[in-house]
């Protein structure tokens, strides 16, 4: 073995000993750092006690060890002042305070200077300390948000507001226009409030959804509302000035919020008619179009949907869309159709059906068509057999779905459960975990209902309650919660099977022979848990056929003689709307939404019933 230089051995050794020693203080030095940040920790959390018992000397004892170990820092210095100034000791926080100043040149300092001169009535050197803060930007831009910041926090709003102005001249790059928009909120300028959130959304896209939130708070349905005549003038006012698209979309936009859709339809015409001619649109506003054209046939408005889909179908020259478009015209007309009309819907759908072009679209329209087959004309074989030939056809998994979906609706229409449950159960195999199975094993759940196999229904609905589609959760949670209160309440069920019989007839569209139904179980069982509901149900159905005096009565029964059941709410929610809407009883409205906010304050109706009730007393939001 060959000898080692002892030169070498003995460099080796020094260089090992040299990383060695490196590593041991490196090792130390982090366990010191680690120790004082504990140590920073502890006392800042006893001092944070002492300030909440108002114990500020003890707090002062603390944070003045903290400040002489950290005499720089930000948080130590502000937590120190306000201890000195909660004790009046006005003296201390300024030498504190000019201490810092003469370490560093920090402007946001000169603040806390001024707020200590303010405190002490010296408005003079509070205002000539807030000045020379708001012009030390002049030369550093960087500080322009720490102190709009720092004056907000001592709720000096116009020094804040007076800075942002200032910084968005010296810097147009700058935008305060969110800060400024808060400030004229607090300050209730609300004119001012709308023109800084506008125009942030004007020059910033990405903001518009979130200005739109913000709005919204300080406006409400009602289009004579104070807020809502300055927002609309404001608009107007702006695209007299320049002819800008964002003007019309938001006054769109608030015409939708006042449920103005006839006004918002004709600002969305305006604005795509527009963007045909202009180069420079690169979206496609016929979205727009469309999705309010949704948004009203969501919110019951059929007729004015029609009209708005009847403009998408003329407007474009894209077959799917005008697919789509017919979709949603004859969905809507049936809505409203009377008997007389439907040969001239059946006429409409059986000359789109023939179109060979797009198979899953049209199948779409085969399954509305089929369901209008059964369900308004009664043609249940001819609905069946639309529906098997087109499952022949080469269609996506989820239209094969959506079909036997249908087919098995159809089934129980008929009344024939057993085939029924055959194509609702493989839906539910097919497509494993997907929002479609999870409706599939809830009708599963509801066709056993109806057949009068509570036990398994009420199994299947177990597994539903954590479902991901918060719809589906909750009709199952409801189901449930009826199939268990009742079935022990009446050992041989007969008051929940004649139910069933009665939500199956509605189901069948056949709300007449519900209703009788539904009274027999009144008379018959009066005594059972089962009331409220039949009572509840009951009403939807005098709803659904125009009979508002005999739906407010059934209400009315419920909510005296069942007072604790968990139908109160939806009875006095759904009493309130009759009254508003339907019977022009806005005080005896006012009054239902009122006993929601104040006696049932958990009820999911709660947020709805207190806008509808500070709009019937007229509340101005400021």
């Amino acid at each position: 073995m060959p000898e080692i230089n002892s030169g070498i051995f003995f460099a080796l050794t020094i260089s090992i000993f040299t990383v060695n020693l490196f590593l041991f203080m490196r090792w130390l030095f982090l366990l010191f750092i680690s120790f004082s940040l504990t140590a920073f920790a502890q006392d800042d959390i006893l001092a944070k006690e002492y300030l909440k018992t108002g114990a500020f000397e003890k707090a002062i004892v603390i944070y003045t060890k903290m400040y002489k170990n950290k005499p720089t820092s930000s948080y130590v210095i502000a937590q120190l002042v306000a201890c000195h100034q909660q004790l009046k000791q006005y003296k201390e926080a300024e030498t504190i305070i000019l201490a810092r100043l003469k370490r560093s040149y920090y402007p946001p300092s000169l603040i806390d200077l001024g707020r200590n001169y303010d405190l002490q009535k010296d408005t003079i050197n509070a205002n000539l300390n807030y000045n020379k803060a708001i012009k030390s930007i002049d030369a550093m831009s960087s500080y322009a948000t720490t102190l709009g910041q720092k004056f907000e926090s001592f709720s000096l709003l116009e020094e804040a507001k007076t800075l942002y102005l200032k910084a968005m001249v010296l810097y147009p790059n700058k935008d305060y226009n969110i800060q400024l928009a808060r400030i004229y909120g607090e300050q209730g300028n609300i004119e001012k409030m709308f023109a800084s959130y506008l125009n942030l959304a004007l020059k910033k896209e990405a903001y518009r959804d979130q200005i739109k939130r913000y709005i919204s708070d300080f406006i409400t349905e009602n289009g004579d509302d104070k807020n809502n005549i300055l927002l609309k003038k404001t608009l107007l006012k702006n695209l007299q000035v320049e002819p800008n698209l964002f003007w019309s979309e938001m006054l769109s936009w608030l015409f939708i919020q006042q449920k103005e859709y006839k006004k918002a339809f004709a600002q969305e015409k305006a604005i795509f008619k527009r963007s045909v001619n202009d180069p420079e649109i690169t979206s496609n506003p016929l979205n727009r179009v469309i999705e309010l054209g949704l948004i009203t046939k969501n919110q019951n408005e059929p007729e004015i949907a029609i009209d708005i889909f009847n403009f998408v179908k003329e407007s474009v020259q894209d077959p799917i869309i005008q697919l789509t478009a017919d979709k949603y015209i004859l969905e809507l007309q049936t809505s409203i159709a009377s008997k007389k009309e439907y040969p001239a819907i059946k006429e409409a759908y059986e000359t789109i059906i023939l179109d060979k072009r797009f198979p899953n679209e049209i199948s779409e329209i085969k399954i509305n068509y089929a369901h209008f087959l059964a369900f308004y004309l009664d043609d249940t074989k001819a609905a069946s057999s639309l529906l098997k030939k087109t499952l022949e056809e080469p269609l996506k998994q989820i239209n094969l779905a959506k079909i036997k979906m249908e087919l098995g609706d159809i089934l129980v229409f008929q009344e024939k459960f057993n085939e029924a449950l055959i194509y609702y159960t493989q839906v539910q195999r097919r497509l494993k975990n997907s929002t479609l199975a999870q409706v599939a094993r809830f009708k599963v759940a509801k066709t056993s209902y109806y057949k009068g196999d509570f036990i398994w229904a009420e199994s299947q609905l177990k597994i539903l309650k954590a479902s991901t589609s918060q719809l589906t959760a909750n009709d199952a949670l409801d189901l449930k919660l009826l199939i268990s209160d009742n079935k022990q309440d009446d050992s041989l069920q007969v008051a929940l099977t004649k139910y069933a019989k009665a939500d199956l007839f509605a189901f069948q569209n056949k709300p007449e022979q519900a209703i009788v139904l539904l009274e027999q179980i009144k008379i018959e069982h009066k005594t059972k848990t089962i009331i409220p509901q039949v009572l509840l149900k009951q009403a939807l159905l005098f709803e659904k056929t125009k009979k508002y005096q005999d739906a407010k009565n059934n209400y009315k029964f419920l909510i005296k003689n069942f007072k604790n059941s968990i139908l109160i709410d939806n009875a006095l929610y759904n009493l309130a709307l009759i009254d508003l809407n339907f019977l022009d009883l806005p005080e005896e409205a006012k009054k239902g939404f009122e006993t929601i906010i104040f006696e049932h304050l958990d009820s999911s109706y709660s947020p709805e019933a207190r806008k509808q009730y500070r709009y019937l007393r007229g509340d101005n939001i400021e």
